[in-house]
């Protein structure tokens, strides 16, 4: 028997019996009497570690969101607030700048807050698996890339190929006929950044159709609007040869659609683009951008599944990694012949 079981035989939610079992949060006489009913009826007894953490903790959840200006995090952040609330549970939203070190920021709040367990958002993490250890509460990284190698059963994680979802994307523009592809992104020449396994899967889609890797078609750049059309003003003065523009994300992708239309060009008459994320602005931006969509809510939903389960007892660190959506709306068009 698990937690899991006593709250389905008992007909409530496991934070309801997480409530009853520790004797803390609101709960009514007869729901207690009918979860501890089942309790005594099946000998259930909780996990010892897990019971001695939650008499120990406060029942707060942090999520250290790194990028929180970022417009794809924003569905994710009011998900993981709504379900961490279902369970009963307060968050704290705590942005963490550039150059800061998350893993001591949550050792912080630890000491300060007393944290039930945390969610860690965006960025790429470069801490060793000792690093990870310090940290003395349940934890998920959503979304994020690691440098390292660490051992998997240190950590929970949730997030997307994003090799492969690179590679969707500019087979999807090989497809319409497209050779001259550019790609711009953050640190695409820094290894295992997020931009750099895009990079990657870049790469193999052009290897993998007989198109040679041309670097300079990719271009560095902020995941920003204003960046991503600064970054696509530049390849233009470059190549005057290209036909698609592949964007790591879709902020980039919408700053780079405003230079190419800001020089007289049409999209995608004349250059096609496609972004990457699935934020609600790219679909209402003219024209509308394709992309390949992430599903963030499901990843959010998933993140606070795991985290709680952790605290529970009820699992060990898992890994879960999502399959994004090739999103079209009309930005990328088939071209017959190189321009």
């Amino acid at each position: 028997m698990n937690i899991k079981d006593i709250a389905r035989l008992s007909g409530v939610g496991i934070a309801t019996v997480s409530r009853v079992i520790n004797n803390s949060g609101v709960v009514s006489d007869a729901t207690r009497a009918k979860v501890m009913a089942v309790v005594r009826e099946h000998n259930y007894i909780p996990n010892g570690n897990a019971s001695n953490l939650k008499k120990t903790r406060s029942n707060t959840i942090a999520l250290m969101v790194k990028g929180i200006a970022n417009p794809f995090f924003a569905d994710m952040i009011k998900e993981v607030e709504r379900q961490v609330n279902l369970r009963g549970c307060p968050l704290l939203i705590q942005h963490v700048e550039d150059g800061v070190d998350e893993i001591n920021a949550a050792l912080q709040l630890v000491k300060e807050k007393n944290l039930y367990g945390v969610i860690f958002m965006g960025g790429t993490y470069d801490h060793s698996e000792e690093k990870f250890k310090q940290l003395p509460i349940p934890f998920v990284l959503t979304t994020i890339t690691t440098t390292k190698d660490v051992d998997p059963a240190v950590f929970s994680s949730v997030i997307i190929d994003d090799m492969q979802e690179s590679y969707k994307a500019v087979s999807y523009l090989i497809s319409l006929g497209h050779r001259n592809i550019c790609f711009l992104a953050r640190f695409p020449l820094v290894q295992h950044t997020t931009g750099n396994r895009r990079l990657m899967g870049y790469i193999k889609a052009l290897e993998d159709h007989g198109i040679e890797y041309d670097a300079s078609l990719v271009e560095d750049c902020e995941y920003s609007p204003s960046s991503g059309f600064t970054a696509t003003k530049r390849l233009l003065n470059k190549k005057k040869d290209i036909t698609a523009v592949f964007a790591a994300s879709d902020t980039i992708a919408i700053g780079a659609a405003k230079a190419l239309l800001s020089l007289g060009l049409s999209i995608p008459n004349d250059i096609s683009i496609i972004g990457f994320d699935g934020i609600e602005m790219a679909e209402y931006y003219h024209p509308s951008l394709d992309t390949i969509s992430q599903p963030g809510v499901d990843m959010a939903k998933a993140s606070v599944e795991i985290l709680f389960d952790l605290i529970s007892g009820q699992s060990e660190n898992k890994h879960v990694v999502f399959e994004s959506v090739l999103v079209k709306r009309g930005s990328c068009k088939k071209i017959n012949k190189q321009a």
